[in-house]
């Protein structure tokens, strides 16, 4: 990596970690399990999964059980990456809703956001149990031992999941079995009280015991296929049973020198690798680092990349085009040359040529690096809890679409358009930094700004995540983060673009956790940051 300007200009109590051995989550405790199988003589695929199975104890605003994952390592050769989301059950389909729900004022099928329609196959413990087969280092068992105790004992809530769980409460008390997990005493813990899981415990042991099959084929899977048919849902034990997660090869694109790694469709991290092609056209680092022109140019290349990712991504599958066509030179030089420096843009998408999330990371001396990412989606996910289980299920159903010319539309057996994304960034086809942004659309938002102020301006990981963000909601309105100065405020307004204050109480500007290596030698160690906006930690020694 190029030599960092250490110095940060934005408020912040938080300070770069240096260490050999590092574990960078959104969380205290889940940050010290990852570090407690380090200690143990583990890599970083054993810390990643042990963080993995803390988080959803400690953080379960952001993630559950029955949430889905997906992951981008270097396991000292190359990368290698995995998508361990879901698929929808088989009975779905866009008749399937109209029978249930009937259609919006458009005459389109109605799709639920919450409930058991929105939850498709969980893929995470899949997920956890294929990257520890493939490179883990510990028993699998092992790996459970921090969340397991932390179910049984219970731990104070801290206040940034209080705040997230509060937001959440109302909404989803009346979903099957939130209330009698999550709401123990008829309400969001408070700041500091302690909120213990007892069936997350037993369903943890059984995962680690059965190295994840259990929640496929076993007991676990029993439980979710009967909770699932006395709710009228469609979910199956076949549905189960059927799941695999896999293994695939990151897409990427070349900028200033780096290239950024991102999992293919049916995940946006291809936004992030398109809006980074469109700004290769601009001399970006020309301009001052929080300036209006550079921050206008950045948001004017995302709006570009969110108009394409909307329209065309979906299962790879059944993608019109592909993501090669998509992130084509030539043709985001095209994109590029729609941006008016001067104006505000409204942008459709083009045509290339034929042809609710917690994210960690974690680094080893080894030189093995991950980056990895969970979600339930908009908070607790579907609102569903498996009784007896502590298995809260994702809603990724919900980011299905219901026009049947859209190749994002319901199927059995699909992985809907998914949020979550990990990063790597790699120059010469060495590793350089694992990392990643949750929030919902904010992730290749995040991805962008945070590149771009590490390669265009060299500002060092802690302050590329502490400076103030923007976000391009999905009505390209624009949100501004408390830090971004009055003047540049009124100069985007003055240029066209509408500022619109979204009450997003989960989301946020999303929250970011960087792990990168301080030179090609992994014995030189790395350098870890962990965002102010989540009550993160970066851990190692």
């Amino acid at each position: 990596m190029k030599p960092f300007n250490w110095d940060n200009p934005y408020r912040t109590e938080r300070t770069p970690l240096f260490a050999r051995n590092v574990v960078s989550t959104s969380h205290p405790l889940a940050a010290q399990a990852g570090l407690r199988m380090l200690l143990k003589g583990g890599n970083a695929v054993d810390a990643a999964i042990a963080a993995a199975a803390t988080i959803i104890l400690v953080e379960p605003v952001s993630c559950g059980l029955g949430g889905d994952c997906f992951a981008i390592l270097w396991d000292g050769k190359q990368l290698q990456g995995l998508n361990s989301s879901g698929v929808a059950p088989a009975a779905w389909n866009v008749e399937y809703f109209k029978r249930k729900y009937g259609v919006d004022a458009r005459g389109l099928a109605a799709m639920p956001m919450r409930g058991w329609d929105a939850v498709t196959v969980p893929g995470m413990v899949a997920g956890w149990a294929a990257m520890h087969e493939r490179y883990g280092k510990l028993p699998f068992e092992t790996l459970f031992e921090p969340a397991i105790e932390i179910a049984e004992r219970g731990y104070a809530v801290s206040p940034m999941v209080h705040r997230k769980w509060v937001a959440a409460a109302d909404e989803l008390k009346d979903q099957p079995g939130f209330a009698q997990a999550f709401m123990p005493e008829g309400r969001a813990p408070y700041i500091g009280e302690l909120f213990s899981l007892p069936d997350a415990a037993r369903t943890l042991k059984l995962i680690a015991q059965s190295k994840g099959r259990e929640f496929y084929e076993g007991e676990l899977a029993g439980k979710i296929a009967a909770f699932s048919k006395s709710c009228g849902a469609a979910m199956t034990l076949d549905d189960l049973r059927g799941y695999k997660p896999e293994w695939v090869t990151p897409i990427a694109k070349d900028y200033r020198g780096y290239t950024l790694h991102e999992i293919p469709p049916n995940g946006q991290g291809i936004a992030a690798l398109m809006a980074l092609g469109i700004l290769q056209n601009f001399d970006v680092a020309d301009l001052a680092v929080d300036s209006l022109e550079s921050q206008h140019l950045q948001i004017e290349a995302m709006k570009l990349a969110f108009a394409d990712l909307y329209r065309y991504a979906s299962d790879s599958r059944s993608m019109e085009v592909s993501p090669e066509q998509m992130l084509d030179d030539a043709y985001l030089a095209g994109r590029a040359r729609l941006i008016d420096r001067d104006r505000a843009t409204q942008f459709g998408p083009g045509r290339p040529a034929s042809g609710g999330t917690i994210y960690l990371t974690a680094a080893d001396e080894s030189g093995m690096m991950v980056s990895f990412i969970q979600s339930n989606y908009m908070g607790f996910g579907s609102g569903v809890v498996v009784p007896g289980t502590g298995i809260s299920l994702q809603n990724r159903g919900y980011g299905f679409s219901m026009d049947p010319l859209s190749p994002n539309v319901v199927e059995g057996g699909k992985r809907p358009f998914h949020t979550i994304i990990p990063g790597f960034l790699a120059r010469d086809g060495i590793p350089v930094m694992s990392f990643g942004v949750m929030g919902g659309d904010m992730q290749p938002q995040g991805h962008l700004q945070t590149v771009v102020r590490m390669l265009d301006y060299d500002q060092q990981p802690q302050a590329a995540c502490c400076a103030p963000r923007w976000k391009v909601n999905r009505d390209f309105t624009l949100d501004l983060e408390t830090g971004i100065s009055e003047q540049v405020a009124q100069g985007l307004q003055d240029k066209g673009h509408v500022l619109k204050a979204v009450h997003d109480p989960y989301m946020d500007f999303g929250a970011g956790q960087f792990i990168c290596r301080l030179s090609d030698d992994p014995n030189r160690g790395y350098v870890a940051a962990s965002d102010s906006r989540r009550d993160g930690q970066a851990v190692g020694f």
